[in-house]
Protein backbone atom coordinates (compact mmCIF):
# COMPACT_ATOMS: atom_id res chain seq x y z
CA UNK A 1 0.00 0.00 0.00
CA UNK A 2 2.78 2.49 0.92
CA UNK A 3 4.09 4.35 -2.01
CA UNK A 4 7.09 6.38 -0.52
CA UNK A 5 6.35 9.83 -2.34
CA UNK A 6 6.95 12.04 0.05
CA UNK A 7 4.94 15.03 1.20
CA UNK A 8 5.00 18.40 -0.35
CA UNK A 9 7.10 19.86 2.80
CA UNK A 10 9.63 17.25 2.84
CA UNK A 11 8.09 15.00 5.33
CA UNK A 12 9.02 11.40 4.80
CA UNK A 13 5.57 10.04 5.50
CA UNK A 14 4.74 7.81 2.34
CA UNK A 15 0.97 7.90 0.80
CA UNK A 16 -1.46 5.39 1.91
CA UNK A 17 -4.31 4.00 0.39
CA UNK A 18 -7.27 6.15 2.33
CA UNK A 19 -8.91 3.82 5.15
CA UNK A 20 -11.71 2.71 4.64
CA UNK A 21 -14.91 3.36 6.31
CA UNK A 22 -15.87 -0.02 8.28
CA UNK A 23 -11.98 -0.66 9.07
CA UNK A 24 -12.11 3.05 10.78
CA UNK A 25 -15.29 2.54 12.29
CA UNK A 26 -14.09 -0.66 13.91
CA UNK A 27 -10.42 0.19 15.19
CA UNK A 28 -12.46 3.98 16.43
CA UNK A 29 -14.96 1.49 18.30
CA UNK A 30 -11.90 -0.18 20.33
CA UNK A 31 -9.89 2.79 20.96
CA UNK A 32 -13.13 4.85 22.25
CA UNK A 33 -13.54 2.36 24.93
CA UNK A 34 -9.84 2.75 25.92
CA UNK A 35 -10.62 6.55 26.14
CA UNK A 36 -13.60 5.65 28.80
CA UNK A 37 -11.53 4.03 30.80
CA UNK A 38 -8.94 6.68 30.61
CA UNK A 39 -11.34 9.05 31.67
CA UNK A 40 -12.47 7.06 34.51
CA UNK A 41 -8.81 7.71 35.30
CA UNK A 42 -8.41 10.78 35.34
CA UNK A 43 -11.34 11.60 37.39
CA UNK A 44 -9.85 8.40 40.15
CA UNK A 45 -6.78 9.82 40.28
CA UNK A 46 -7.22 13.93 39.76
CA UNK A 47 -5.33 14.06 36.64
CA UNK A 48 -4.99 17.58 35.01
CA UNK A 49 -4.33 17.16 31.33
CA UNK A 50 -4.11 19.59 28.67
CA UNK A 51 -3.60 18.55 25.22
CA UNK A 52 -3.00 21.32 22.74
CA UNK A 53 -3.89 20.87 18.77
CA UNK A 54 -2.46 23.46 15.89
CA UNK A 55 -1.52 22.64 12.61
CA UNK A 56 -2.10 24.17 9.06
CA UNK A 57 -5.97 25.07 8.00
CA UNK A 58 -7.83 21.86 7.22
CA UNK A 59 -5.09 19.94 8.29
CA UNK A 60 -8.60 18.19 10.62
CA UNK A 61 -7.79 20.07 13.90
CA UNK A 62 -11.30 19.60 14.49
CA UNK A 63 -12.65 16.27 13.22
CA UNK A 64 -9.68 14.48 15.53
CA UNK A 65 -10.90 16.73 18.08
CA UNK A 66 -14.68 15.35 18.06
CA UNK A 67 -13.40 11.87 17.52
CA UNK A 68 -11.44 12.29 20.67
CA UNK A 69 -15.01 13.43 22.61
CA UNK A 70 -17.68 11.90 21.41
CA UNK A 71 -18.16 8.89 23.79
CA UNK A 72 -16.79 10.83 26.53
CA UNK A 73 -18.43 13.22 29.02
CA UNK A 74 -18.08 16.86 28.39
CA UNK A 75 -17.47 17.41 31.60
CA UNK A 76 -14.40 15.80 32.12
CA UNK A 77 -13.01 16.76 28.31
CA UNK A 78 -13.72 20.26 28.03
CA UNK A 79 -12.72 21.49 24.54
CA UNK A 80 -11.54 25.56 24.47
CA UNK A 81 -12.13 26.81 20.89
CA UNK A 82 -11.68 30.87 21.65
CA UNK A 83 -12.54 33.31 19.37
CA UNK A 84 -10.54 36.52 18.58
CA UNK A 85 -9.29 38.35 21.83
CA UNK A 86 -11.65 41.49 22.78
CA UNK A 87 -9.97 44.96 23.19
CA UNK A 88 -9.71 44.27 27.22
CA UNK A 89 -7.99 40.78 26.26
CA UNK A 90 -5.82 42.64 24.23
CA UNK A 91 -4.72 44.87 26.72
CA UNK A 92 -3.75 42.05 29.02
CA UNK A 93 -0.98 40.01 29.70
CA UNK A 94 -0.44 37.37 25.90
CA UNK A 95 -1.60 34.31 27.27
CA UNK A 96 -3.98 35.59 30.49
CA UNK A 97 -7.23 34.66 28.54
CA UNK A 98 -5.84 30.68 28.13
CA UNK A 99 -5.15 30.48 32.23
CA UNK A 100 -9.18 30.19 33.22
CA UNK A 101 -9.52 27.32 31.06
CA UNK A 102 -6.63 25.28 32.42
CA UNK A 103 -7.82 21.38 33.87
CA UNK A 104 -8.65 21.10 37.63
CA UNK A 105 -8.10 18.05 38.91
CA UNK A 106 -9.84 15.15 36.77
CA UNK A 107 -10.26 17.07 33.75
CA UNK A 108 -9.11 17.08 30.52
CA UNK A 109 -8.76 20.21 28.79
CA UNK A 110 -8.62 19.92 24.70
CA UNK A 111 -7.35 23.16 23.23
CA UNK A 112 -8.38 23.54 19.49
CA UNK A 113 -5.52 26.43 18.68
CA UNK A 114 -3.95 27.75 21.89
CA UNK A 115 -1.51 30.22 22.76
CA UNK A 116 0.55 29.48 20.23
CA UNK A 117 -1.47 31.68 18.12
CA UNK A 118 1.22 34.69 18.59
CA UNK A 119 3.87 32.04 16.66
CA UNK A 120 1.43 31.12 14.16
CA UNK A 121 -1.17 32.93 12.67
CA UNK A 122 -0.76 36.54 14.75
CA UNK A 123 2.93 36.59 13.90
CA UNK A 124 2.17 35.91 9.93
CA UNK A 125 -0.42 38.07 9.42
CA UNK A 126 0.85 41.01 11.41
CA UNK A 127 -1.14 40.55 14.41
CA UNK A 128 1.71 40.82 16.78
CA UNK A 129 4.87 42.39 16.11
CA UNK A 130 7.96 40.67 15.56
CA UNK A 131 9.67 41.53 18.68
CA UNK A 132 6.89 39.96 20.66
CA UNK A 133 6.70 36.81 18.88
CA UNK A 134 10.10 36.09 19.67
CA UNK A 135 9.79 37.25 22.68
CA UNK A 136 6.66 34.78 23.31
CA UNK A 137 8.75 32.02 22.02
CA UNK A 138 11.38 32.50 24.49
CA UNK A 139 9.60 32.64 27.37
CA UNK A 140 6.97 29.82 26.03
CA UNK A 141 9.37 26.52 27.52
CA UNK A 142 9.36 28.05 30.73
CA UNK A 143 5.88 29.13 31.21
CA UNK A 144 5.25 25.46 29.99
CA UNK A 145 7.77 24.29 32.84
CA UNK A 146 5.41 26.54 35.59
CA UNK A 147 2.51 24.33 34.08
CA UNK A 148 3.85 21.05 34.63
CA UNK A 149 5.64 21.51 38.05
CA UNK A 150 1.86 22.64 39.17
CA UNK A 151 1.22 18.80 37.98
CA UNK A 152 -0.38 19.65 34.89
CA UNK A 153 0.02 17.11 31.88
CA UNK A 154 0.66 18.63 28.61
CA UNK A 155 0.62 17.15 25.16
CA UNK A 156 1.28 19.32 22.24
CA UNK A 157 0.20 18.26 18.32
CA UNK A 158 0.88 19.79 15.55
CA UNK A 159 -0.92 18.74 12.25
CA UNK A 160 0.84 18.62 8.88
CA UNK A 161 -0.96 18.17 5.73
CA UNK A 162 0.12 18.70 1.95
CA UNK A 163 -0.94 22.03 -0.35
CA UNK A 164 -2.68 20.08 -2.56
CA UNK A 165 -4.43 17.92 0.19
CA UNK A 166 -5.40 21.77 1.93
CA UNK A 167 -6.46 22.93 -1.70
CA UNK A 168 -8.89 20.50 -2.16
CA UNK A 169 -10.04 20.32 1.19
CA UNK A 170 -10.76 24.67 1.51
CA UNK A 171 -11.97 24.12 -2.03
CA UNK A 172 -14.61 21.34 -0.52
CA UNK A 173 -15.84 23.90 2.48
CA UNK A 174 -16.86 25.97 -0.20
CA UNK A 175 -19.09 23.79 -2.21
CA UNK A 176 -20.74 22.17 1.28
CA UNK A 177 -23.28 24.04 3.09
CA UNK A 178 -22.23 22.31 6.48
CA UNK A 179 -18.94 23.32 6.10
CA UNK A 180 -19.02 26.87 4.57
CA UNK A 181 -18.55 28.29 8.20
CA UNK A 182 -15.09 26.29 8.72
CA UNK A 183 -14.10 28.97 6.03
CA UNK A 184 -13.36 32.09 7.27
CA UNK A 185 -12.14 35.12 5.72
CA UNK A 186 -8.61 34.83 7.72
CA UNK A 187 -8.44 31.43 6.53
CA UNK A 188 -8.69 32.81 2.95
CA UNK A 189 -6.02 35.05 3.52
CA UNK A 190 -3.80 32.65 5.19
CA UNK A 191 -4.34 30.38 2.16
CA UNK A 192 -1.21 32.67 0.07
CA UNK A 193 0.91 32.11 2.69
CA UNK A 194 1.98 28.80 2.79
CA UNK A 195 5.64 29.62 3.14
CA UNK A 196 5.72 31.97 5.73
CA UNK A 197 3.45 29.51 7.98
CA UNK A 198 6.31 26.59 7.31
CA UNK A 199 8.61 29.26 8.44
CA UNK A 200 6.75 30.47 11.49
CA UNK A 201 6.10 26.49 12.19
CA UNK A 202 9.78 25.68 11.89
CA UNK A 203 10.93 28.51 14.25
CA UNK A 204 8.25 27.53 16.74
CA UNK A 205 9.18 23.79 16.86
CA UNK A 206 12.94 24.91 16.92
CA UNK A 207 11.93 27.40 20.29
CA UNK A 208 9.21 25.01 22.20
CA UNK A 209 9.94 21.49 21.36
CA UNK A 210 11.38 20.97 25.06
CA UNK A 211 12.06 17.80 26.41
CA UNK A 212 9.34 18.32 29.13
CA UNK A 213 6.70 19.55 26.78
CA UNK A 214 7.68 18.19 23.03
CA UNK A 215 5.69 18.60 20.13
CA UNK A 216 4.21 15.44 18.15
CA UNK A 217 3.43 16.13 14.58
CA UNK A 218 1.02 13.75 12.25
CA UNK A 219 1.08 14.06 9.20
CA UNK A 220 -3.42 14.20 8.12
CA UNK A 221 -3.62 12.98 4.64
CA UNK A 222 -5.94 10.77 5.87
CA UNK A 223 -8.10 12.05 8.18
CA UNK A 224 -9.61 8.80 9.36
CA UNK A 225 -5.84 7.58 9.80
CA UNK A 226 -4.66 10.53 11.72
CA UNK A 227 -7.71 10.43 13.66
CA UNK A 228 -7.17 7.02 14.80
CA UNK A 229 -3.06 7.64 15.40
CA UNK A 230 -3.92 10.34 17.67
CA UNK A 231 -5.63 8.82 19.91
CA UNK A 232 -3.54 5.76 20.03
CA UNK A 233 -0.72 7.92 20.91
CA UNK A 234 -2.98 10.12 23.22
CA UNK A 235 -3.53 6.67 25.11
CA UNK A 236 0.37 6.14 25.52
CA UNK A 237 1.21 9.44 26.77
CA UNK A 238 -1.10 9.28 30.09
CA UNK A 239 -0.39 5.63 31.71
CA UNK A 240 -4.04 4.49 33.09
CA UNK A 241 -5.53 1.26 34.71
CA UNK A 242 -8.81 -0.29 33.87
CA UNK A 243 -11.28 0.76 36.40
CA UNK A 244 -14.39 0.26 34.82
CA UNK A 245 -15.06 -3.23 36.91
CA UNK A 246 -15.00 -1.16 39.85
CA UNK A 247 -18.28 0.89 37.91
CA UNK A 248 -20.25 -2.20 36.71
CA UNK A 249 -24.14 -0.94 36.78
CA UNK A 250 -26.90 -3.11 37.38
CA UNK A 251 -30.65 -1.73 36.79
CA UNK A 252 -32.76 -2.05 39.34
CA UNK A 253 -35.97 -3.60 39.44
CA UNK A 254 -38.59 -0.97 37.83
CA UNK A 255 -42.08 -0.27 40.43
CA UNK A 256 -45.51 -1.47 39.15
CA UNK A 257 -46.33 0.34 36.13
CA UNK A 258 -49.94 1.97 35.91
CA UNK A 259 -50.25 3.42 39.32
CA UNK A 260 -50.58 7.05 37.67
CA UNK A 261 -52.59 7.98 35.09
CA UNK A 262 -51.25 10.57 32.56
CA UNK A 263 -53.63 14.02 32.96
CA UNK A 264 -54.77 14.70 29.21
CA UNK A 265 -52.32 17.42 27.53
CA UNK A 266 -52.60 19.24 24.49
CA UNK A 267 -48.72 18.38 23.74
CA UNK A 268 -47.01 20.57 20.76
CA UNK A 269 -45.89 17.15 19.24
CA UNK A 270 -43.42 17.62 16.92
CA UNK A 271 -43.99 16.71 13.44
CA UNK A 272 -42.80 13.45 11.86
CA UNK A 273 -41.72 13.57 8.03
CA UNK A 274 -39.62 10.83 8.42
Amino acid sequence: MAKGKKKADGGAAAEREALGRKEYEKELKKLHVELVKLQLWVQEKGLKVCIVFEGRDGAGKGGTIKAITERVSPRVFRVVALPAPTEREKSQMYGQRYMKHMPAAGEVVIFDRSWYNRAGVERVMGFCTEEQARKFLMVTPAFEKLMIDSGIIIIKYWLEVSAEEQTRRLKDRIDDGRKIWKLSPMDLKSYTRWDEYTRARDEMFAATDSTWAPWYMAHSEDKRRVRLNIISHLLKQIPYKDLSNQFKVELPKRGKLGKYKSVPYPFKVVKEIF
